[in-house]
């Protein structure tokens, strides 16, 4: 029994109180532990205003960032894949799918769309990692594919803003069967002469990488983003050394000749107006 309580007009005073703070109202970064109000960590791109690392988003996040007014049409925004192997594993791949439809809002880990960026018309594809891990299957590569078609069609560029784990294993061969479609229809998009920049962000790994992820006019990315083909852990047990620090991460990518430039978000519709305004 605490030696002193007040009762007053049918008040209660306790001697301990405690401040409770709403869920959603603050933001903890994985990287300082350093606690960002929701609101000015959106304000700021996404990205911590004590260390600046770049939270993962998805293809809502870009579009709001990068279109004129957050106004844009998408491209054929129904696709969705069907299940051409019959696969399971702990569950139907029918059923993965639909899990993920309903989990996250989307169709497949792909969006695409066009609108303006700093006034001039562009096409952009966007991946979504929380999607099977934006793992690259058959609507994935169609999806590119057509945006690319019609980057050509309007003679306009194309940005590809890449976050997977590489190839979609439930579609086997056919999944990998995009790396070749999509490459073939960039060779198409060169030749037409008409710009392509590829955005790698964390992580872009597997198949995405080893085709249309690394085959831009210009490769840029994120700070400290994830890029490579097999990860870090399956190279150290493979060839049984360390790696190097920093390994298969953006610096160490530029640094070996990989990227072109890396580009913070909160900069990043800026420097892509400059970039596409070199390339007219």
């Amino acid at each position: 029994m605490s030696w002193f309580v007040r009762k007053e007009k049918g008040i209660n005073t306790p001697t301990e109180m405690k401040r409770e703070v709403p869920d959603g109202l603050w933001y903890k970064c994985p990287e300082c532990k350093k606690v960002t109000p929701v609101r000015e960590h959106k304000q700021n791109a996404f990205t911590c205003p004590h260390c600046n690392y770049h939270d993962k988003v998805g293809s809502e996040v870009y579009f709001e960032l990068l279109f004129d007014n957050d106004k844009f049409k998408e491209l054929d925004p129904d696709m969705r894949s069907a299940d051409p192997l019959g696969f399971t594993d702990t569950k139907s791949y029918p059923d993965r799918i639909a899990a993920s439809i309903q989990k996250t809002g989307l169709k497949d880990a792909v969006r695409t769309a066009t609108g303006k960026m700093n006034g001039a018309d562009i096409v952009i594809a966007c991946m979504d990692f929380n999607f099977i891990g934006g793992s690259m299957g058959s609507v994935v590569g169609e999806k590119i594919a057509r945006a690319i078609d019609y980057s050509m069609k309007k003679k306009i560029p194309f940005l590809m803003i890449s976050r997977s784990g590489g190839a979609r294993m439930m579609e086997a061969g056919l999944s990998l069967m995009q790396m070749a479609k999509t490459s073939a229809k960039l060779a198409l998009l060169s030749e037409a002469g008409i710009p392509y920049v590829s955005l790698l962000t964390d992580p872009t790994t597997g198949g995405v990488t080893a085709s249309y992820a690394m085959l831009g006019d210009f490769n840029i990315s994120e700070p400290e983003a994830l890029i490579g083909f097999a990860g870090p852990r399956v190279i150290r047990e493979t060839i049984g050394k360390d790696l190097p620090k920093g390994f298969q991460k953006a610096e160490f990518v530029l640094e070996h000749g990989f990227l072109d430039f890396i580009v913070d978000r909160k900069e990043l519709k800026s420097k892509l107006g400059v970039l596409l305004g070199m390339l007219k």
